[in-house]
């Protein structure tokens, strides 16, 4: 019979990384524009720079999460933590150095690859307790990720009015290295376990899985376009910030609240799981997150910027427990990983990089709300894809 860690120190372990990693997250999903303008580079640059960094996550996720799939034996914090050592060197080197648009292009591609494929091994970490029937509070440790991040930002806010935005990569690499020794701590899957879990199956191609359910297929579809209407606004929060007056502190504000409100979908999502199940609390993120740019549009100068951040909550604060326990449903348990890698994908990649891409040129040709006006766009055709995958039998 295999012998698990205790539920206490795979909660305890598991939470520290999420705050960890959430708050290391914060400084480049909140503040890399930011950070670019400063350099130098315009709206639109920035744009390429976050799409070359989210398809370098595209590019590399599958790669990796089928690695780990045939190689078990390995442990995935073990795979995890070498992403993250070279990710320090990159830092270091982008801290350190003032590259122009091809060099800064190869350290986004570059931070691509080690850092954003942190986040569905992360999941992965947890799924495999989960599929093995150990009761981890998933959505507990990743809505306190969520308050993680949402300190953080109001912290490098007020960091970034002191002392300059550039001095917030110092404060990433600190968190980097933090992060490698709580990955370090978290207890491995026991090996015995991971034989029981595949019983012989060996790890499928992704086309398998996708041609193997159309439902799922068409909910990935409908969350490349949902993520790509509302992840804009994430990274360019500082050109909506800065259009209704505001400054850096106020930049830090709104990412606060905004990530704070994640926090009580995490203690939301337990009872709507059981009434609706995954896919149930899935549409309804979808809905929530498609509305999002609507509300970001009608609202009335700073305040109410400010105001409808907390829509946060029954959007992305509902889909990222939702997403991975969907995921977790709907591939074979050999493909654990993969499959958290194409959910990962096909949103926070695909649609995130085909977002801000667009968004950058949105910006730069009729301001913060013609991106807005593009955003709702795409969340409308992301709830007409959720509704045709509802009605998909097979």
């Amino acid at each position: 019979m295999t012998e698990f860690p205790s539920l206490r120190r795979l909660n305890v372990s598991y939470t520290l990384v999420h705050v960890v990693y959430w708050a290391m997250f914060a400084i480049f999903a909140g503040y890399q524009t930011s950070l670019l303008l400063g350099r130098g580079f315009t709206s639109g640059e920035a744009g390429i720079f976050a799409s070359i960094r989210c398809f370098a996550g595209i590019l590399a996720q599958p790669l990796l999460g089928g690695w780990a799939d045939r190689h078990p034996e390995v442990p995935i914090k073990r795979l995890l933590n070498a992403c993250l050592v070279l990710a320090l060197g990159v830092n270091v080197v982008f801290y350190t150095t003032r590259p122009g648009f091809w060099g800064t292009a190869l350290i986004f591609l570059t931070l691509g690859i080690l850092e954003l494929n942190a986040y569905p091994l992360l999941d992965s970490m947890a799924v495999q307790f989960i599929a093995a029937g150990v009761d981890m509070s998933y959505s507990l440790s990743r809505g306190l990720g969520s308050l993680s991040y949402a300190l953080a930002c109001v912290a490098c806010g007020q960091q970034a009015v002191r002392f300059g935005t550039e001095s917030l990569l110092l404060t990433h690499m600190a968190l980097l290295v933090l992060m490698i020794a709580v990955v370090a701590l978290y207890p491995a899957f026991p090996k015995d376990a991971l034989q029981a879990q595949g019983g012989g199956e060996r790890p499928h191609s992704i086309l398998y899985i996708l041609k193997s359910s159309r439902p799922f297929t068409l909910t990935l579809v409908s969350l490349f376009f949902t993520l790509a209407a509302i992840m804009p606004i994430v990274s360019f929060m500082v050109n909506l910030v800065s259009d209704r007056g505001g400054d850096e502190g106020h930049l830090g504000l709104a990412l606060f609240l905004m990530g704070a409100s994640e926090l009580p979908a995490a203690l939301l999502f337990t009872p709507l799981f059981r009434r609706f199940g995954a896919a149930g609390t899935l549409r309804m993120s979808i809905c929530f997150m498609a509305v999002k740019p609507l509300l970001f549009l009608l609202a009335p100068g700073l305040s109410g910027l400010l105001l409808v951040q907390p829509v946060q909550l029954l959007g992305y604060g509902l889909f990222t427990p939702a997403s991975v326990y969907y995921a977790n449903a709907n591939v074979s348990p050999v493909d654990q990983v993969k499959g958290q890698s194409i959910m990962m994908i096909a949103s926070n990649g695909l649609g995130a990089m085909f977002g801000n891409f667009l968004a950058g040129y949105a910006i730069d040709w009729g301001g913060a709300d013609a991106m807005l006006g593009m955003c709702l766009v795409f969340g409308v055709i992301g709830v007409l894809f959720m509704l045709a995958a509802g009605r998909s039998k097979t």
